[in-house]
């Protein structure tokens, strides 16, 4: 649920694509925003011409563009960089802003550095087939270049849902760099093979297109079906104002939802594999909300069970426990690696 104190006029003109409340001073995407940088990597495919728009065929605004020739991602850190690095991934469909409660109970101790993925936040949102299609190896691909800028050393890696198959696949081909992961409720069961119809509707047939270009259900609604969320509007407006600048968020989040209804199944069952195999040498941690609405928690001790991986329940999460639940898991995350 959304707690709100907005008036009728605020909620129709920010429906209506109107700016957020800034006669009160910055809103807190901005200052969200301004406590980050851009970074460069992952290189477009293909030729660099301007993105049109897939139902009528006019070139698009800006915020569907590729930004050069090598996308921007939208990250922000906190700690020493002296410290051991901690990557902070969000799950789909979110943005770093999850983990802005988890970032500063690491800072002391870790240099930790959440980003958005393409796609999503303040991160390049291409128009599919400009560049970037939004496949899932696509996505394993990026996350390498992006390791590559951010992290060249050793580090640690936090996801959280339905991007841990990738990142699984990532480190299972980079063992070598990885001091620990921990996976924040992944789909992990042959349960979790199917998205949640909240999520599954953005890829249906013309009415995909349509659900994804709406504000509340491609964020409000996708949040918080997904657990027990309080969430403050001042918050949900964080969320929500990549769908109403621009369109480029809402396509994206189409193709997503598209890639992961064909390939979902196929990376969990490589993603089980890995993390059963006895070349699997990375210490590994599963974190579980139990109050996840999306993803069971029937099974995923039976999978760890006689494996070397420990499990972490947090009664009273859900889905995106870091949303929920910061301070909480970002203390657990601290335990875990200090062990």
């Amino acid at each position: 649920r959304i707690c709100t104190s907005t008036t009728t006029s605020e909620t129709a003109s920010r429906s209506a694509g109107g700016k957020y409340a800034e006669a009160e001073g910055p809103s807190k995407s901005d200052e969200w925003f301004a406590q980050g940088r851009m970074v460069k990597a992952h290189a477009l495919y293909g030729n660099k011409e301007k993105a049109k728009d897939p139902f009528f065929g006019l070139t698009m605004g800006s915020g569907s563009q590729s930004s050069g020739d090598v996308f921007n991602w939208f990250c922000v850190e906190a700690g020493s960089s002296s410290n051991p690095t901690v990557l902070l991934i969000h799950g789909f469909p979110s943005q770093a802003y999850s983990y802005r409660n988890v970032l500063p109970v690491l800072s002391d101790k870790y240099r930790s550095i959440a980003f958005d993925w393409l796609g999503f936040g303040f991160s390049d949102k291409p128009q599919p087939k400009y560049g970037f299609d939004y496949t899932l190896d696509e996505y394993t691909s990026a996350l390498e270049s992006l390791i590559d800028a951010v992290a060249p050393d050793k580090l640690s890696i936090v996801v959280q849902g339905y991007f841990a198959p990738i990142v699984v696949k990532y480190a299972n081909e980079h063992q070598d760099k990885l001091n620990h992961l921990i996976l924040v409720n992944p789909p992990i069961t042959d349960k979790h093979a199917k998205l949640p119809s909240t999520l599954a509707c953005f890829s249906n047939f013309l009415l995909g297109e349509v659900f994804s270009q709406d504000p509340l259900r491609a964020s409000d609604k996708a949040l918080t079906s997904s657990g027990p969320y309080m969430m403050k509007e001042e918050d949900a407006t964080v969320y929500r104002r990549p769908y109403l600048v621009s369109g480029a968020s809402g396509f994206a989040l189409n193709a997503i939802t598209r890639a992961m209804g064909k390939d979902l199944k196929a990376y969990i069952e490589s993603m089980r594999s890995i993390l059963a195999s006895d070349s699997w040498n990375t210490k590994t941690t599963i974190c579980w909300g139990l109050r996840d609405r999306w993803l069971t928690y029937d099974g995923v001790e039976d999978f760890c069970d006689g494996l070397k991986h420990n499990v972490v329940q947090l009664p009273m999460a859900g889905h995106h426990a870091q949303e929920d639940r910061g301070e909480e898991l970002g203390n657990i995350i601290k335990r875990i690696l200090r062990g």
